[in-house]
């Protein structure tokens, strides 16, 4: 099995983790959002997975291209 890094698109504050540790996700499920200029932006499942750790928690700063989750597939 792969393991594949997520990183985060934006820079912003984790508003919201929507997923837990070891849940089986589907490509495009919401794993956590962000929130950036009053904006919330979601970080889905680039593909059908289990996720295996989540790097931040609520609250914490997330800059552009830093890996917030990891996904067995």
């Amino acid at each position: 099995m792969a393991v594949i890094d997520i990183e985060s698109e934006i820079a912003g504050k984790v508003w919201k983790i929507e997923t837990e540790i070891g849940q089986k996700l589907e490509e495009d499920d919401s794993i956590l959002i962000l929130e950036s200029m009053k904006m919330e932006i979601p970080v889905d499942a680039p593909e059908d997975g289990t996720l295996i750790e989540i790097l931040v928690k609520e609250g914490d700063p997330v800059n552009e291209g830093q890996v917030v989750a990891r996904l067995e597939v």
